[in-house]
C-alpha cells in the first residue's frame, strides 16, 4: 500500500468506513481469492450493490498488495476497506488467532456476522451445527455465500454430506434448545475454527480439506 492508499485507508477507518473484509492469507498468497471476489460482487455497501468497477480495482490491487505486504505477514490477513461513496483501500496485516473457541464464543461471532449480513446481504463468518451426520448451516439459504462458506458447501456436496439451511440456529445455541453434536465456524479471517467443547470427524474433515487447499495453492 502506498503512502496515499494508506492516509485513505486511516481516513476511512476515521470517517465514512462501511465495511472491512478480512481475508487470510496463507504463504504469501490468497488462497480462497475467486470465492472472495465472487462473494464481494454481490454484497451491497451502503445500501448499493458493489460495483463493478470496484472488484476490477480490486482484482487489479490484489497481486501488488500481496507482492508488498505479505513479505512481513505471509499469513496474515489482506483487508479491503469500503467507503460508503464506493472509494476503498486494501492492505496487509497481522493475523490474530481466536482465544476462545467454545460454542458459545462461536455463536456470538456468527450472531455480529448475521448482523452485518442484514446490511450487506454476506455474512462473512458462519456457525454450523452437525446432528446425527446432517449439517446444519446457520444462514438462509438465499444468503450470498462468503469465500470460506462456499467452500463448504462444495466441500459437503462433494462428500455427500447432507445439509440444510437454519439462521435460527443462533438463537437456538444462546436459549439452549440446539441439538447438536459438533460445532464448528466457517471464517474468510480464520478460516474453519472447530468449537474446542464440540468438536468432532466431520468438522476436522472440512478443516483437513481447507488446510489441504491452502498448502497447494501456497506451494504454487
Amino acid at each position: 500500500m502506498d503512502q496515499e492508499e494508506l492516509e485513505a485507508a486511516q481516513k476511512f477507518e476515521l470517517d465514512n468506513l462501511e465495511l472491512v473484509c478480512r481475508w487470510r492469507l496463507a504463504g504469501g498468497v490468497l488462497p480462497l481469492d475467486n470465492r472472495h471476489l465472487r462473494a464481494l460482487s454481490k454484497r451491497a455497501v451502503a445500501q448499493k450493490e458493489v460495483s463493478p468497477h470496484l472488484i476490477a480495482w480490486a482484482k487489479q490491487h490484489i497481486e501488488g498488495t500481496l507482492k508488498e505486504g505479505s513479505q512481513e505477514f505471509p499469513d496474515g490477513v489482506l483487508m479491503i476497506l469500503l467507503e460508503s461513496n464506493g472509494q476503498a483501500a486494501m492492505t496487509v496485516g497481522p493475523y490474530q488467532s481466536l482465544e476462545e473457541r467454545s460454542v458459545l464464543s462461536l455463536a456470538g461471532r456468527a450472531r455480529i456476522s448475521q448482523r452485518e449480513e442484514q446490511q450487506t446481504h454476506c455474512a462473512p463468518e458462519v456457525l454450523w451445527l452437525v446432528k446425527d451426520g446432517k449439517l446444519i448451516a446457520g444462514v438462509s439459504e438465499e444468503s450470498v455465500r462468503s469465500g470460506v462458506t462456499s467452500l463448504v458447501l462444495d466441500l459437503a456436496q462433494t462428500l455427500h454430506e447432507p445439509t440444510e439451511f437454519n439462521p435460527d440456529v443462533i438463537a437456538q445455541v444462546f436459549d439452549g434448545t440446539a441439538e447438536f453434536d459438533e460445532a464448528f465456524l466457517t471464517s474468510d479471517e480464520h478460516g474453519i475454527v472447530c468449537a474446542s467443547d464440540a468438536q468432532g470427524e466431520i468438522g476436522e474433515r472440512f478443516l483437513f480439506g481447507y488446510k489441504k487447499l491452502c498448502e497447494i495453492k501456497a506451494a504454487k
